[in-house]
């Protein structure tokens, strides 16, 4: 943010998901705005920008069409010229490549921790004392023979969502 005031930005457009998803709101401002001959788009890196060489590259042309400059700061390219525009495909081609390794790198950590024994994801929210306990309490029924305690009062007592007590529930069956 500070270097894209620091370039003289007029608006600055942010997203706080991560790239791989599709719908980025900021973006779509971002592009949005810079609509004229004679905008620029301004980015502190490539790589903030897309993650794949073809939808920088889509993204690059739809920009061009309409006569839009794209300056990447850090990077020092500005697309406005031919030179810019070499810099700017084998900028990219270098971040999906930065990317594929890391997602190499990524798995071949999984898979060696699997094989140590290790087990993604979180830790479960209840413990088996808990579970025995939240289905005692569900199928506890009061002298009118309705069930005693509701999912949401059981989902109190242990401190967590209803969600967790339903899944727990369901695996009884």
């Amino acid at each position: 943010m500070d270097a894209l005031r620091a370039a003289g930005c007029d608006e600055v457009f942010t997203d706080h998901a991560s790239d791989k998803l599709t719908a980025r709101p900021g973006l779509e401002k971002a592009l949005l705005s810079a609509n004229r001959a004679g905008d620029k788009l301004v980015i502190t890196r490539l790589d903030r920008l897309g993650r794949s060489l073809g939808h920088l590259i889509e993204l690059s042309k739809q920009l061009e069409q309409r006569g839009v400059d794209l300056v990447v700061i850090e990077q020092g390219i500005d697309a406005s010229n031919a030179l810019g525009r070499m810099f700017f495909q084998i900028i990219g081609a270098i971040s999906e490549f930065e990317l594929s390794l890391m997602r190499e790198r990524t798995m071949v950590g999984l898979a060696a921790a699997r094989a140590r024994g290790r087990v993604g994801g979180q830790k479960p929210k209840l413990r088996p004392r808990q579970v025995q306990l939240a289905r005692d309490m569900y199928n506890e029924l009061s002298e009118d023979g309705k069930r005693k305690y509701t999912v949401a009062q059981i989902a109190a007592e242990l401190g967590v969502g209803r969600a967790t007590i339903y899944r727990h529930l369901g695996r009884a069956k």
